[in-house]
């Protein structure tokens, strides 16, 4: 078996579970980016700016976390997973993105039951140019 990774994503919070031989991991990554926005009193341009400069460190660090995943799964609620696709992409990567999917709000162990399902339904499935919205 190889190491394969789902996530339910949103510009808040990630929520990424690996399967690999080893069992099951979790971990949640926060892009932290309403709390600095917040802090900010600039003009709109600047905010704007550094909110989609601190998105970018947010999916970059997604995209190494799950670096080494033989395929992901990428779920949730809004604009963030297409946006996290694109970084894949960036990174030459996207060919293991194995589905998007649009979901609502989830528990962990909801995602975690998610990914479980999606990878027992389509083990091997690798959609090609990371498979569509």
């Amino acid at each position: 078996m190889k190491t394969q990774v789902g996530m339910w994503i949103d510009h808040k919070e990630a929520n990424i579970v690996f399967l690999s031989p080893n069992g099951e991991e979790t971990k949640q990554i926060e892009s932290n980016v309403e709390t600095l926005e917040k802090q900010e009193v600039h003009a709109p341009d600047r905010r704007e700016k550094g909110h989609t400069g601190r998105l970018a460190n947010y999916y970059e660090e997604i995209v190494s976390a799950v670096r080494g995943a033989d395929s992901v799964f990428i779920f949730g609620p809004g604009e963030a997973k297409g946006e996290l696709r694109k970084h894949f992409h960036k990174q030459h990567l996207c060919g293991r993105i194995a589905g998007l999917e649009t979901t609502g709000k989830m528990t962990k162990r909801e995602v975690s039951q998610k990914v479980r399902n999606f990878y027992i339904a389509s083990p091997a499935i690798l959609l090609t140019n990371g498979g569509s919205a």
